[in-house]
C-alpha cells in the first residue's frame, strides 16, 4: 500500500499567538521558527503583516532567518493593501506564499462582511489574482467553510482554483462540525470542483467541541494533504488542531490513513516546551503526546504490564516523540560532569560562562532536595537565560508575615549600570509587599491581572514555579515567570522578569528616562 506525505503547516506564530497572553516579540518568533525547521514542518506561517508593524518585522525575520528550508507564509484578507503588505514583508522569504480569502458562510456573508455571494466570489478571484502577480504559491481559505452551503464552498473554490490558487484551505472556524460531515465537505470537493487534483487541499480545524484533531484525521482520509495546526494545540478560543496529535496519529496508524508527515517527531517534545515557555502557557499534564503524564503509569496494573512489555499500555514509544528514557539522578554530591552530561542528554549545549552559573544554582538547590530531576533542570537553565541582559536584576528579598502582623518585604534590585537600590513597603501578604517594594524602584505603570503557581516536580521540597501576566497602560500584555524553592521569592522573579520584558520593549528614549 502506498504512503502519500501530508504536508504540515504550523500557524503557532499566527493563530497560536492569538491565543490571551500568548503575545511574542520577533527574537522569541525566529526562535521557535528555528525549532519549527528542526522539527521538520513543511510550512511555517510566520505572521499577518498588515495587523501591525511588529508582525510585519517578524514575518521578514523568520523569512531571513529559515532560508529555503521551509515555505514562510504570509496572511492576508481579499484586501489589496492586506495582499500587497504580506508580498512586502515575504520579500526576504527563498519560499514565499500568501495566505489570502474570505468567509464562505452565511454569517460571515450576512453579519461580518455584508455582502453577497457574487460579489464574495469576485473577491475572492481578485485577490488570488492580485496574490499571483507576486507569488507563484497561493493559498486560498474559504473561512468559516464547516458552517458553508457545501454548493457555495464547491462554487468559491473551483472559482479560486481558476484564478491560479495551489493550495486550498477548508477551515472549521468555529469547531462547530464532526468528523463524519467534515470529511464528506472534504470529500465533496474532489467530486464537484474543477481542477481540484491539480491543488493541495488542506484542513484548518478549531477545537471548541473538542474535535479539532479527530476532524482534521477525517479530512486527511477523505483526500486532504495538508493539515494546519499549532503546537500544543494553543490557538484562538479552545485553541486549534494540535500539530502532536495529528503526526503521530498518523504515523501509528500509517496504513489505515495510507498517509505520513515528514515530521522528525524527536523533536516534537523539546518544541512543545519551547513554546509553552515562551507564550507562558503551561501544558495540562493530561494533554496527549506532550503532557506529563502522557507516558506516566500510577495503576500497579499498568506498572507491571508495562514493566513487562512497554506496548502493553503504551502505543508510543516515549523516545519517538522526545521524551528521555531512566535518567541520572542528581544530588548534591553529583559532580560537575554528572550534571553537564545530564544537560547534553536533556539537549542543552552551554556555554562554560553560563554552566558555572547553572551549577552554581544546582549546588543551592541541591542542598535543599534531596534530589533533583530533569525538570528542575530545566528551570534552572530558563533561569539563567532570564536574567540575561535584564533591566533590573533581582538581588535580594526578604520578608515578613503573620497573624498577628503587618507583612512587609525589602528588595534589592541592581541596574545594569551595577547601580544597588534597595526600598521596602508593606502589603495585605508577603508577594503584595514584594510586588510594592519592586514598584518603588522599577515605577513603570502597569496592572496584575494573572498569578499561577505550581510545584515543577513531586515531593514537599519541589520547586514552586510562579506565572505571571501584566498588562502595560497600552493594553499590551507582558508574561513573567521565576522558580524557587520559596514560592515568595518565585514571585518575585517573575514579577522582576515580568517588569524587564515590559521595559526593554519601550522605546529607548522612554527606557533612559526611567
Amino acid at each position: 500500500m502506498s504512503t502519500d506525505t501530508v504536508a504540515i503547516f504550523d500557524t503557532t506564530l499566527r493563530d497560536g499567538e492569538q491565543s490571551p497572553g500568548a503575545s511574542m516579540n520577533t527574537v522569541e518568533k525566529v526562535e521557535i521558527a528555528r525549532q519549527l525547521v528542526r522539527l521538520g514542518v513543511d510550512v511555517i506561517e510566520a505572521g499577518f503583516p498588515i495587523s501591525s508593524p511588529g508582525d510585519f518585522e517578524s514575518v521578514q525575520a523568520i523569512g531571513r532567518a529559515v532560508g529555503d528550508a521551509v515555505v514562510v507564509c504570509g496572511l492576508s484578507r481579499a484586501v489589496p493593501g492586506d495582499i500587497e503588505r504580506a508580498a512586502e514583508a515575504l520579500s526576504t522569504a527563498k519560499r514565499p506564499r500568501i495566505h489570502t480569502g474570505i468567509g464562505v458562510s452565511e454569517s460571515h456573508l450576512r453579519d461580518k462582511l455584508r455582502i453577497g455571494r457574487d460579489e464574495a466570489v469576485e473577491r475572492a478571484v481578485a485577490a488570488v489574482k492580485l496574490a499571483r502577480t507576486f507569488v507563484d504559491d497561493v493559498e486560498f481559505y474559504a473561512e468559516d467553510a464547516g458552517r458553508a452551503e457545501p454548493a457555495f464552498l464547491y462554487r468559491m473554490v473551483t472559482a479560486a482554483v481558476a484564478a491560479g490558487a495551489t493550495v486550498v484551505n477548508i477551515p472549521d472556524t468555529t469547531g462547530y462540525t464532526y468528523p463524519g460531515e467534515f470529511g464528506a465537505l472534504i470529500a465533496g470537493l474532489f467530486e464537484h470542483v474543477d481542477g481540484i487534483s491539480g491543488v493541495t487541499v488542506s484542513v484548518h480545524c478549531h477545537n471548541d467541541l473538542g474535535m479539532a484533531t479527530a476532524n482534521a484525521l477525517a479530512g486527511v482520509a477523505a483526500g486532504a494533504r495538508q493539515v494546519e495546526c499549532t503546537i500544543n494545540g494553543i490557538g484562538e478560543r479552545a485553541g486549534n488542531t494540535s500539530l502532536e496529535e495529528v503526526v503521530m496519529a498518523l504515523r501509528q496508524r500509517r496504513e489505515y490513513f495510507s498517509a505520513d508527515t515528514g515530521v522528525n517527531s524527536r523533536e516534537i517534545m523539546r518544541t512543545s516546551r519551547l513554546v509553552s515557555t515562551i507564550t507562558g502557557i503551561p501544558v495540562q499534564p493530561n494533554k496527549a503526546v506532550v503532557g506529563a503524564n502522557a507516558f506516566a503509569h500510577s495503576s500497579g496494573i499498568h506498572q507491571d504490564g508495562v514493566l513487562k512489555e512497554r506496548s502493553t499500555y503504551e502505543i508510543i514509544d516515549p523516545v519517538d516523540v522526545g521524551v528521555g528514557g531512566s535518567a541520572i539522578v542528581l544530588t548534591a554530591r553529583s559532580g560537575r560532569h554528572a550534571l553537564k552530561h545530564r544537560l547534553e542528554e536533556l539537549g542543552y549545549d552551554v556555554p562554560a560562562e553560563e554552566f558555572e552559573r547553572i551549577h552554581t544554582a544546582f549546588l543551592e538547590l541541591a542542598d535543599k532536595k534531596k534530589e533533583v530531576y530533569d525538570e528542575d533542570l530545566e528551570v534552572l537553565v530558563g533561569e539563567t537565560e532570564r536574567t540575561l541582559n535584564e533591566v533590573f536584576h533581582l538581588a535580594q528579598v526578604h520578608f515578613t508575615s503573620g497573624d498577628p502582623g503587618i507583612p512587609t518585604a525589602t528588595v534589592e534590585l541592581v541596574t545594569q549600570s551595577g547601580e544597588h537600590i534597595i526600598d521596602s513597603s508593606h502589603g495585605t501578604g508577603p508577594v503584595d509587599a514584594v510586588y510594592k517594594a519592586i514598584n518603588r524602584i522599577v515605577n513603570v505603570p502597569n496592572d496584575l491581572t494573572e498569578f499561577s503557581v505550581k510545584a515543577v516536580t513531586r515531593g514537599i521540597d519541589a520547586l514552586g514555579e510562579v506565572t505571571i501576566r501584566v498588562t502595560a497602560e497600552d493594553g499590551r500584555v507582558f508574561t513573567g515567570r521565576g522558580a524557587h524553592s520559596d514560592i515568595i521569592v518565585a514571585s518575585a522573579k517573575a514579577y522582576t522578569n515580568a517588569l524587564n520584558r515590559l521595559l526593554v520593549s519601550v522605546k529607548p528614549t522612554t527606557l533612559e528616562e526611567l
